[in-house]
Order: structure tokens, then C-alpha cells, then sequence
């Protein structure tokens, strides 16, 4: 069975206190290390934003020295996937991040992610060619949102192209790509966005509109139901036996609901083992409290 992988995008949410983090903390409590001791991944997206500085992921090597198995999967910046330009001097801003986490044995992979309006063309595969060799050497996983991306033709050349195609569930709008996970390289790598079809249709009409920080992430307000979670579950099975890794990574980041769907996920598909889980996530979710194990 493929080595497992459960996180969610991000851990530096103010939203999270009380439902995930402790609301009385020290001046020492670090959220990063708090995070660690819980799950085994993290998906970074600041890294989408801005390029950080080298020192930042060093000081986050030492954060999760002591959790064995943690890993940090990278979002790619947008210069490479929405502006799409870049420089060599880029490339190696981002590779040389990504080297201290292969060194320190803490790396995941790097996600590209286009947007939805990204459609499977010829210069569109040329560009994504050039993007996969200018990381060559690195594990990748490509979010691409638009279905014509998930015919036959497109996702050999993906697996030619040693990308990882990356499974997302979202509301089914327009072209978007439907949930279904299909393998094109080594790993699995899996993104939920929720299912808040109003709030996602809503976004796209403000899309490029200056917007509060609730407005922008009102589409990924959405906890998912047992039931869901039961069907989902049935999903990622299908591709254990095809993979080395599977990384399940949830993006419904608002209120700590990825957190709970988190643990929820855990307890599935780790044979329905009971989970460890904080006091602040069990008050706040109490339907968590049923495979908890100290519930």
C-alpha cells in the first residue's frame, strides 16, 4: 500500500484558534509545531505569492525536527502558472528552496497550479513542457482545472513529462475538471475545495474585483458530510495499489473545517483506527468525538 499523506493547505489561519489551536497561548507556542504533531503534511501556498527567503524554510526544518515522517509539498509561484513569465533567476530562487527541503529529506513535491481558463492547447502543452524541465529532478504534481486536460492524448503527454496529475473536487461548473483521479506518474496527489457551488459562482463573477479576505475565501467555507467523506474515501482507495505516495490535502480551510475533514479522512482510510485529535477540534466538532482516541 502507497505511504499516506494527510494535511490541508495551509496552517496559518487567525480562524483556526479556538478550533484547532489553542486559544490560550504562550509566547513560545508556535503554530507550525503545533500543526506537525498532528498531521504529517503541509501544502504551502505563500509560496504561490512571493519568493520567500532561504532562512524561512530552514527555520521551518527545525519547527518539525522532531515529527519523523513530515513533509512540505510547495505551490509554485504564479509567475511560472497565471502570469506565465519567468526568468532563470527565478527558477533557481525556487530551486533552491526546494533543495533545502530535499536535503533536510522534508520535500513533498511542487505544485504547479493553473487556472480554470488554462485549456489543453499546443502552445499550452509547450509551455507546461517548459515549466516540468526547468524543475526537472523534483517531484511534480499539476493542478490544471480545465476537462480538456483530462483526454487521453493530454494525459500522456503529462506522464511523459514526468507530471503528476493532481485530482481536485470542486463544484462542477462549466468545463472543470470532474473528480476522478487518474494516475500519469508516482504519486497521487489530491485536493479538496469543497462543494459550496453558490459561494464558487459568486467568485467567478468577482474574480479580479477587490474583495475582503471572507469574500475571497467564502467558496472554500464548506465542511463535508460523513457521507461524503464515506464516497471519497471509496476514490483515493481506487488508487492505492497504483502509487508509491498519496497525498490528501484539504482546502476548506475556513473555521478549522479542514482540520476536522482532516481527521475525518485519517480515520478512514488508516482502516478506521481511532485518531488523535485536540481538545479545541473535538468541542468545536463534536462528531469527531466517535473516533477519536482520547474522545
Amino acid at each position: 500500500m502507497a505511504e499516506l499523506y494527510i494535511g490541508t493547505a495551509g496552517w496559518s489561519y487567525k480562524d483556526w484558534v479556538g478550533s484547532f489551536y489553542p486559544k490560550a497561548q504562550s509566547a513560545k507556542f508556535d503554530w507550525l509545531k503545533f500543526y506537525s504533531a498532528w498531521f504529517n503534511a503541509v501544502e504551502v501556498n505563500s509560496t504561490y505569492y512571493r519568493y520567500l527567503e532561504p532562512g524561512i524554510f530552514k527555520g521551518w526544518l527545525r519547527k518539525v525536527e522532531d515529527m519523523e515522517d513530515f513533509v512540505f509539498t510547495i505551490k509554485l509561484h504564479q509567475d511560472f502558472t497565471h502570469k506565465r513569465q519567468f526568468a532563470t533567476e527565478h527558477v533557481r530562487a525556487v530551486s533552491y528552496n526546494l533543495d533545502i527541503l530535499k536535503e533536510g529529506e522534508r520535500f513533498g513535491g511542487l505544485l504547479i497550479q493553473f487556472p480554470y481558463s488554462f485549456a489543453c492547447t499546443g502552445p499550452a502543452m509547450d509551455y507546461v513542457a517548459g515549466v516540468a524541465s526547468a524543475f526537472e529532478g523534483y517531484e511534480k504534481f499539476i493542478e490544471i482545472r480545465h476537462s480538456s486536460w483530462q483526454r487521453r492524448e493530454a494525459l500522456r503527454f503529462l506522464a511523459h513529462n514526468n507530471l503528476s496529475l493532481c485530482a481536485i473536487d470542486q463544484p462542477s461548473i462549466g468545463k472543470a475538471v470532474e473528480f476522478r483521479p487518474v494516475i500519469t506518474g508516482d504519486s497521487a496527489y489530491i485536493r479538496f475545495h469543497g462543494r459550496n457551488e453558490e459561494a464558487w459562482r459568486s467568485s467567478l463573477g468577482n474574480y479580479g474585483k477587490k474583495q475582503t479576505y471572507e469574500q475571497q475565501n467564502e467558496r472554500y467555507k464548506y465542511l463535508y458530510s460523513p457521507g461524503e467523506l464515506a464516497e471519497i474515501e471509496t476514490v483515493i482507495r481506487e488508487v492505492y495499489d497504483k502509487v508509491k505516495k498519496v497525498f490528501v490535502i484539504m482546502n476548506n480551510h475556513p473555521t478549522g473545517y479542514a482540520v476536522a475533514n482532516s481527521f475525518e479522512l485519517l480515520h478512514l482510510l488508516r482502516d478506521r483506527g481511532k485518531v488523535d485529535i485536540p481538545e479545541t477540534t473535538l468541542k468545536t466538532f463534536p462528531r469527531l468525538v466517535k473516533i477519536a482516541a482520547n474522545g
